[in-house]
């Protein structure tokens, strides 16, 4: 049984062309379309997004923060701007969120990640970062989209701070009232 296992790239590689065939082959025998209430609807089939170096890169935003996210298969190593994320991110309600997107698909410490953050607080930057890790996840095991996007973990929070007004001290608060 061990001498079947192939490790490193190649042996992805493989798994990865031997995945593709198996939907084609099933394809062959199913039909392409499900007939629907009102139209009829095509079978999307996602395939995994890797580059040859064996990562998945995805982009995350939160607030003001953009956060570039790569995943890898590893030992759950994350390291945010060159630093480990219990150092980056020293409160653990941050890094908390920032693993919440494993705990949910049930791969916590398959993955090494790797991100660069600029932007925003560090609230904004945690929130970027979850998000990234659950787009780069999505595109790295696409059946781990329908868990993800049932938390809501691919949709972009779009909540930013709101402009201040002419007329105000903020963006509603007013000058201070004088009665003489």
């Amino acid at each position: 049984m061990a001498e079947d296992t192939k490790v490193g790239l190649e042996g992805l590689k493989e798994v990865m062309e031997n995945a593709a065939q198996a939907p084609a082959a099933l394809a062959a025998d199913a039909p392409a379309v499900i007939p629907s209430n009102t139209e009829t609807a095509e079978i999307i089939v996602r395939e995994p997004k890797i580059d040859e170096l064996g990562r998945s890169y995805a982009t995350g935003k939160r607030k003001d923060a953009v956060a570039r996210v790569w995943i890898k298969p590893g030992a759950g190593k994350i390291v945010v701007n060159g630093r480990e994320v219990a150092t980056y991110f020293a409160r653990p309600v941050l890094q908390m969120l920032v693993q919440q997107p494993f705990d949910v698909a049930e791969r916590s410490g398959q993955y090494d990640v790797f991100c660069t953050v600029k932007g925003g607080g560090l609230s904004g930057q945690a929130g970027a970062v979850k998000h990234g890790i659950s787009k780069a996840l999505t595109l790295y095991e696409p059946t781990l989209r329908g868990v993800l996007k049932k938390e809501g973990f691919l949709t972009r929070d779009s909540r930013v701070v709101e402009r201040k007004k002419y007329g105000k001290r903020k963006a509603r608060r007013s000058f201070q009232f004088s009665k003489r």
